[in-house]
């Protein structure tokens, strides 16, 4: 979640400390639903399926969360507690989805927030490696949007990435029809140093520990 009202940073350079990351954000939103939303894709044109995870536990929820985000650092959800974790997932207001290829394995997730009222975010969006570039994103973002906008009073949908995801990540928004609005500079303490995620993860980028 990002906070309303971030303090702006003056021009120049600003120091990091050792055992922090830095990333920069973008937001963006889409403020009426692009045309042609509600024609469907049909099933069989696509390798995978996305299923409604209602009651998922905190260890499967982690498990596709890691594979699906280890390797661009996401950490968020991995750091709550269980209770915490399924306090959220299982929220009514929050819709979780899995993407099931035809071997019943897990390749991405999709989950989606309404808990503002009008607005639904994109909160996770992404697939497991060797899954990406066959055209399966742009079927996501379309169920996305699809689910997103049908939801009650939804007048405003949104999504945020940043510098540690994949370079492709905030084109792709764009080209879906999400407009930039916001950009933000975060700073945390790098995951793999808190274990938080494996040592190993997200080679890209370096580990400073000082």
């Amino acid at each position: 979640m990002i906070p309303d009202h971030p303090l702006p940073l003056a021009e120049g350079y600003h120091a990091v400390a050792p055992g922090d990351l830095a990333c920069v954000v973008t937001a963006l939103e889409m403020l009426a639903p692009p045309a042609g939303l509600k024609r469907l894709v049909p099933e069989g044109d696509v390798p995978v399926q996305l299923v409604r995870w209602k009651d998922c536990s905190a260890a499967k929820y982690r498990l596709l969360y890691s594979r699906v985000g280890a390797q661009w650092l996401w950490w968020s959800r991995m750091a709550k507690s269980d209770e915490e974790l399924e306090g959220i997932i299982r929220d009514p207001a929050v819709q979780l989805h899995a993407v099931i290829d035809r071997a019943r394995v897990e390749v991405g997730m999709l989950e989606l927030d309404f808990r503002v009222a009008g607005e639904c975010e994109i909160a996770f969006f992404g697939l497991i490696p060797g899954a990406t570039g066959k055209g399966l994103g742009k079927w996501l973002m379309r169920k996305a949007l699809q689910l997103g906008w049908g939801g009650e009073g939804v007048r405003r949908m949104w999504v945020h990435t940043c510098t540690l995801d994949g370079p492709t990540a905030l084109p792709f928004y764009m080209a879906q029809g999400f407009v930039p609005y916001a950009r933000y500079v975060e700073i945390f303490r790098d995951p793999r140093l808190a274990g938080i995620l494996p040592a190993d993860c997200a080679r890209q980028q370096p580990v400073i520990s000082g």
